[in-house]
């Protein structure tokens, strides 16, 4: 399976941004998908956003589209989701996934390959 460690969260006001970072390491068949998903307390873990390697095909929570991006960077084998005009609503724990072959970008939040998370809290 994937490892994956995350960085880059954060506090900031309503409108602010933030780029979450996400290292990981295993074999290119453990991370056929790899995205974000989040979870605040009190509410279902929310897919926020996923890409497909072999397709290039993404996948973007209906409320981040058009406010949040996400990159690899295969020389640094890192993934990044960069945040901006962060809302309150976006406060959560949030976490990089990776799944093999024969996964869904919309799934991440159900992906097994998870890391630890890093925390977000955007104040209005």
């Amino acid at each position: 399976p994937a490892h994956l460690v995350e960085s880059g969260g954060g506090s900031v006001q309503e409108g602010g941004s933030l780029r979450l970072s996400c290292v990981y390491s295993g074999s290119t068949y453990s991370r056929e998908c790899m995205g974000w998903f989040r979870q605040a307390p009190g509410k279902d873990r929310e897919t926020v956003a996923g890409i497909r390697n072999s397709d290039g095909s993404t996948y973007y929570a209906d409320s981040v589209k058009g406010r949040f991006t996400l990159s690899q960077d295969s020389a640094k084998n890192t993934v990044y989701l960069q945040m901006n005009n962060l809302k309150a609503d976006d406060t959560a724990m949030y976490h990089c996934a990776a799944a093999p072959v024969a996964c869904l970008p919309a799934h991440v939040r159900f992906f097994a390959s998870r890391g630890q998370g890093t925390q977000v809290t955007v104040s209005a």
